[in-house]
């Protein structure tokens, strides 16, 4: 069987489900989101944040229907100095680390603060707009982990955390992704894996003159987060089908959503399993592909925002 499918999860399973996504810094500098099949179905709902004015009104032009774009900038509710860089993507509530910037190519010149300004932040649990959020999308440059610390109420629903995560502060006193893992799964997470994860080549070395390439240094990521299957219990039998639908349609995880349609099947007594298992299965090969087998059942009755840091 592939590990891939062209076929979106409504296609498979003949389910369809609405799911409600929050983006937080969803200005689409790096192309299109992870969810844009499911928005450009009308599977989805999106609720944007985007702070810098130019980025909000490229948004609000081209929205569609399921599209509602807000100018906040998301934190702690509290006032902030936002440090404005020379690469707009580098722009952040915190402070750029000029040291380990000076470690990569390129860094110190696109982290170079060339202003500071005052800026009011918003709570995700106090924005009524982000109710019922089952997709959690953060990008905001070193202060995800201030965001989800006040959306307590709003984990509650989400079922999928996708957060930029750094392995080097490239930010003075930024949290980093082992500080965002304990944090997410001492609320009923697990860490799934990274989407993508960049490397970046340590100075002085330069690979084929080209100062975006990566080598062995990683710095940073965007991690997923997915509610832990150890509790699978805890879902409802829709909170299963949405999960199975944003894993399966934004990131491909086609054994996570069988799991979960084995657990919907036997709540329910159904058959989504055996339909999304042979769907995928009759989905042409890459040269390359692995074969993946089903399990025998048991005896009895599922970056950076710049082209800077690509």
């Amino acid at each position: 069987m592939s590990m891939s499918s062209n076929l979106s999860f409504q296609s498979l399973t003949l389910i369809d489900q609405r799911v409600r996504i929050v983006d937080v810094g969803a200005n689409p500098i790096d192309g299109s989101p992870p969810y844009a099949s499911l928005l450009h179905a009308g599977r989805a709902e999106v609720v944007g944040f985007e702070p810098n004015p130019e980025a909000f009104g490229r948004l609000q032009a081209s929205k569609g229907p399921y599209e509602t774009y807000l100018p906040h900038a998301i934190g702690d509710g509290g006032r902030h100095i936002l440090h404005v860089c020379a690469a707009p993507g580098m722009t952040s509530l915190l402070r750029p680390n000029e040291d380990v910037l000076a470690l990569f190519h390129g860094f110190g010149d696109w982290g170079r603060v060339l202003a500071t300004e005052v800026v009011d932040t918003h709570r995700l649990d106090d924005i009524r707009e982000t109710e019922g959020v089952e997709l959690l999308k953060l990008d905001i440059q070193g202060a995800e982990l201030m965001a989800l610390r006040h959306a307590e109420k709003r984990l509650e629903s989400t079922l999928v955390v996708q957060a930029e995560v750094e392995f080097l502060p490239l930010y003075v006193g930024q949290p980093l992704f082992t500080e965002v893992e304990a944090y997410l799964r001492n609320r009923g997470f697990m860490f799934h894996r990274f989407h993508p994860q960049v490397s970046r080549v340590v100075r002085p070395l330069l690979v084929d003159n080209n100062i975006y390439a990566g080598l062995s240094q990683l710095v940073w990521a965007d991690g997923i987060f997915i509610r832990d299957l150890t509790r699978i219990e805890r879902l409802s039998d829709v909170s299963l089908l949405r999960m199975a639908m944003i894993l399966h349609d934004c990131y491909g995880s086609v054994d996570i959503v069988l799991h979960l349609l084995t657990e919907h099947d036997r709540r329910t007594r159904g058959a989504l399993a055996t339909a999304y298992l042979n769907g995928m299965r009759q989905q042409p090969a890459p040269p390359a592909a692995r074969t993946v087998r089903a399990p025998r059942p048991a005896a009895g009755p599922r970056s950076r925002r710049t082209g800077s840091r690509d």
